[in-house]
């Protein structure tokens, strides 16, 4: 089993279809969104139990899928020196866990096209662990069941469960516990890193343990018309890791500020443990033109306009 680096490649937004020679499968392991995140209480084994609604943003990483001989895993895209340099991440991780549970020695050449940014709160290892799930399910036959992957899956991470779904869901427990989430009204989305990775684990051990009442955890009674509804509705809860984040990494009160002012933001937020932030927008058009006006000020941070995905791209053959 082996890991390797790509060349750098120049940052643009991601390929939807870019795959090189042979076949095998495509998958994109979209950017994972946490609209909301309330901390509800603590297991006895340290770990915080949430609620929280999730949505999927259509920019991502990529994952590629072909046969091979053991397993491999070739790395590239902007964020690729960025990656850990050990060669044993969460797809490797993935991809030796199903070859396990179903006893095979198949092996596959495994490409990772990292355009999401590392350590960003964003769910990047955890969805390019559930798309390569994905991929070597289809590569392999196997026929597993969604069940199958997400308990694989638990195993390499809470969030990998989620990101095997890719659609808006509630997530409760330490984030295995998914149930769907209405659909989504169209909006613009935007999101910003400052480029300065934040650990998960730090944000967590800053938190001050003040929880969220479990009864007042802010799941919706239902969809909203429209964009500008649900940013209101979104505004009455919170996410209960940006106090922490914020003390960690300050600069993500500087990224809130550039959307927030933004015009046409209807609201800023952290995503998860940061520090990427996300704003929301009435249209793609009022997105795109913030991003472009918030660029022009901060060249050095990462800023992308999306949009929300009503569910993530099953795999895609390639020839």
């Amino acid at each position: 089993m082996g890991f390797r680096r790509l060349s750098r490649k120049k940052e643009v937004d991601p390929p939807l279809a870019d795959v090189t020679t042979g076949s095998g499968f495509r998958i994109n392991a979209p950017a994972k969104i946490n609209l909301y995140l309330h901390l509800i209480g603590r297991r006895e084994d340290g770990y915080h139990l949430l609620d929280s609604l999730i949505a999927f943003a259509a920019i991502h990483d990529v994952v590629t899928v072909r046969p091979g001989d053991g397993l491999t895993l070739a790395v590239d895209g902007p964020f690729a020196p960025a990656m850990p340099d050990e060669g044993d991440n969460l797809v490797l991780r993935a991809a030796r866990a199903l070859q396990t549970k179903r006893g095979l020695d198949k092996g596959a050449a495994i490409t990772l096209t990292k355009n999401l940014p590392v350590a960003a709160g964003i769910g990047g290892g955890s969805a390019d662990a559930a798309a390569a799930l994905l991929g070597l399910n289809a590569l392999w036959e196997l026929g597993a069941t969604e069940r199958e992957l997400a308990g694989l899956g638990l195993g390499l991470g809470a969030d990998v469960p989620a990101c095997l779904r890719g659609e808006p869901l509630y997530a409760a427990g330490i984030g295995e516990e998914i149930e769907p989430a209405p659909a989504l009204p169209s909006m613009g989305l935007v999101l910003v890193n400052p480029n300065r990775p934040v650990s998960t684990a730090a944000v967590f051990s800053e938190f001050n343990g003040r929880f969220t009442d479990a009864e007042d955890a802010g799941r919706f009674d239902s969809g909203f018309d429209d964009a500008a509804a649900f940013a209101a509705g979104l505004a009455e809860r919170r996410n209960d890791l940006m106090a922490p984040a914020c003390r960690i990494e300050p600069e993500i009160d500087a990224v809130l500020d550039a959307l927030g002012n933004a015009h046409g933001c209807l609201l800023s937020r952290l995503s998860g443990s940061g520090p990427t932030c996300f704003g929301l927008f009435e249209s793609g058009e009022d997105a795109s033109g913030a991003a472009d006006d918030i660029s022009a000020i901060h060249p050095e941070w990462w800023v992308r306009p999306t949009r929300f995905l009503a569910r993530a791209e099953t795999p895609v053959k390639t020839s």
